[in-house]
């Protein structure tokens, strides 16, 4: 890995804000609260699922090979029928009822005819329609592995083991400081030569989505002291700024963040956009990572860097996962700083297309609302003509 702060590879960059991640505490959470949390333990299963032979049909539960069977009684869910019968003998069953003793197989209630205390029944191999105790898993096996994020499925998988809590890494808390004279919040009256700030909400609803909790201070303005009295008293697990990155006279977050004895870790990073991204440590130990304020620079590094940032915090994979497309354009050759385009994702012929957004501008919010996916462009790559493979890291839409 090269030495120097400046144009690291985005690898290179990345890889240094992990080493520098702090892994949040555990804590137990009510496992319906779980959703979008990470386990700070394995789920290991405390009995079967099933925890009996069950009947996966409505219909008979049947001994023996004959015909003609007596009903000596009935199992439905939650009420099993606790006897053991006998060849010749039949217990009418429900789905999900308890599969008596003694009996081999399920007849379907369409293949039955009932009369009176008999049933008569088609022919039905042993074992049929029978689920087998620990058919969806066994006591002691390990369902979900720590690291793994709670979804509406796995919740479903741990409820079934019959977990109430869960074990999971607490919610990193994001700080979120916006610099600038010239931004100003949505609802605010904006100045002549001022706009509404579209990034840091943005951010902050990835904060949240990535399993954080994100907080905003007041935008600050270009103000060295005014930042970093906020910066001093912010508090939380991660400071992330919007804005103030680059090298203007007005950029000051970094000078700003000195006086609280900033070392930096990544001072630029080669990549398009999002050069002046940047990531260190403040004297008290507190984590900043800096977006450029342009709101796509901003949001192409928040996928980037942020994201896998939380979700380290977490323990979790951090690993980007990209995927594969074909192109449906042309892709023009690429420059020395790898681009990650925001493109249009489609589906044909069972494949994924993708097709970089003519406008590239790095302050253009309405492309990027239409994205469905960023292209990678390596680093003096060629250009590339339609059908051929790209990378593509696809942006969770809702």
């Amino acid at each position: 890995m090269s030495q120097t702060l400046k144009d690291l590879t985005v690898e290179e960059a990345r890889a240094r804000m992990l080493a520098a991640a702090v892994t949040m505490a555990p804590e137990t959470v009510p496992a319906e609260s779980a959703i979008g949390r990470v386990l700070a333990e394995a789920v290991v299963a405390g009995r079967d699922q099933p925890p009996f032979n069950a009947s996966a049909m409505d219909g008979w539960a049947v001994a023996g090979s004959g015909q003609t069977h007596r009903i000596v009684g009935e199992s439905a869910a939650g009420h099993g029928y606790r006897l053991r019968i006998e060849p010749g003998q039949a217990v009418r069953i429900f789905t999900g009822a308890p599969v008596p003793d003694g009996a081999d197989r399920i007849v379907i209630q369409e293949e039955a005819r009932r009369e009176g205390d008999t049933v008569t029944v088609g022919a039905a191999a042993a074992g049929a329609f029978i689920r087998p105790r620990g058919g969806d898993f066994a006591a002691g096996q390990r369902l979900l592995e720590s690291g793994q994020r709670i979804d509406p499925w796995r919740l479903s998988l741990a409820a079934a083991a019959g977990c109430a809590s869960l074990m999971v890494s607490r919610r990193p808390e994001v700080v979120l400081l916006s610099t600038g004279e010239e931004i100003v919040p949505a609802g605010a009256a904006p100045g002549l030569d001022q706009i509404f700030d579209s990034g840091v909400p943005a951010v902050a609803a990835l904060v949240e989505r990535w399993g954080g909790q994100a907080r905003r201070l007041a935008v600050t303005g270009d103000d060295l002291d005014a930042i970093a009295e906020a910066a001093r008293g912010a508090g939380g697990d991660l400071l992330v700024t919007v804005g103030g990155a680059s090298v203007g006279d007005h950029d000051l977050v970094k000078p700003a963040l000195g006086r609280l004895g900033l070392e930096l870790r990544v001072e630029t990073v080669r990549l398009r956009p999002g050069k002046p991204t940047w990531f260190g440590a403040l004297g008290d130990g507190r984590r900043v990572l800096g977006l450029p304020g342009n709101p796509a620079s901003a949001l192409v590094c928040a996928e980037l860097f942020l994201k896998p940032l939380l979700m380290a915090m977490q323990g979790a994979d951090p690993a980007p996962r990209l995927a594969s497309a074909r192109l449906s354009a042309p892709l023009p050759a690429n420059g020395p700083r790898e681009h990650w385009a925001r493109a249009v994702l489609s589906s044909s012929d069972g494949g994924l297309w993708v097709r970089a957004m003519t406008d590239q501008d790095s302050s253009l919010v309405s492309v990027f609302a239409q994205a469905g996916a960023l292209i990678r462009c390596p680093s003096g790559a060629p250009a590339a003509s339609a059908g051929e493979l790209v990378d593509i890291l696809v942006l969770d839409r809702l």
